[in-house]
């Protein structure tokens, strides 16, 4: 992957996006426009079971890629593949649906930039951060950064949000040792980058509304919340006891064709 001196790369993992996928290119690309650096978006259909990815192409934009493939392989998977296609110096991920803010961008990538950082991730508990989020999510984000913070000794508040912005030479040298392909990926990212020696992890604000989230059924709720534990032991598990992300251990890492990570295995 050809080396950008300052484009900014924004990944968008889509899933069932069809309704809402153009509106969300646009204001992305009008928030990135404002930030006044080169940009590219790349819109990373995680399956094509509705009209996602015809959708997303009607938009005629030269900075703006439509990738994809066709099962679904989960949120950690699209933003992995994405970013093995990316450009940028700098390259971040932001959820699609239209939740978090795209203007939130530019607080991010000045934070980056002022203090040097390796990675920033967006905050719900940033305290300029200005959220609509359901009491009940509220809860679990709570215990569940307590937990994070205790496994892995991230001094970070929220590791969560769907907005995160990358130094490139940490993805080059972090994505290739990744596993999580669903719900615990952001976790795994961080935790892996700084076992590694990224340590430069800083939070910034986000503008969030994700009151869409109260009418999710409680079961796919406890079945979501689960499935996280599951992955974030997984990756303690391999991390700490097993030191699978290790360099010694790179024959073991799983090389995948369609997500090409032979930027990093020589």
């Amino acid at each position: 992957m050809k080396q950008e001196s300052q484009l900014l790369s924004v990944i968008v993992p889509s899933y069932h996006q069809e309704r809402v996928i153009e509106q969300n290119i646009l204001s992305l690309s009008a928030a990135l426009i404002r930030i006044g650096v080169p940009y590219e978006i790349i819109i990373v259909v995680d399956g094509r079971d509705d009209k996602t990815y015809e959708n997303a192409l009607k938009l005629k934009d030269k900075q703006v890629h439509v990738v994809g493939y066709e099962h679904n392989r989960g949120k950690g998977y699209a933003v992995r593949f994405g970013m093995a296609r990316a450009r940028g110096k700098i390259i971040a991920f932001i959820d699609a649906g239209g939740d978090i803010n795209p203007e939130g961008i530019s607080i991010l990538l000045e934070h980056f930039r002022w203090y040097n950082a390796d990675i920033v991730v967006g905050s719900k508990r940033h305290p300029v951060s200005k959220i609509n989020f359901p009491w009940y999510r509220k809860i679990l984000s709570w215990g569940y950064q307590q937990l994070v913070r205790v496994l892995f000794g991230l001094n970070i508040r929220d590791s969560q949000v769907g907005l995160k912005l990358f130094r490139r030479n940490v993805l080059e040298d972090v994505l290739p040792r990744l596993l999580v392909k669903r719900f615990a990926f952001d976790i795994e990212i961080l935790a892996v980058a700084h076992s590694l020696g990224y340590t430069r992890i800083y939070e910034g604000p986000v503008e969030l509304d994700f009151s869409g989230a109260s009418s999710i059924t409680s079961t796919k709720l406890w079945k979501e919340v689960w499935s996280m534990l599951w992955d974030t032991m997984a990756i303690f598990y391999r991390l700490k006891i097993l030191h699978y992300y290790t360099g010694v251990n790179r024959r073991r890492w799983i090389y995948d064709k369609e997500l090409d990570f032979r930027i990093n295995v020589g």
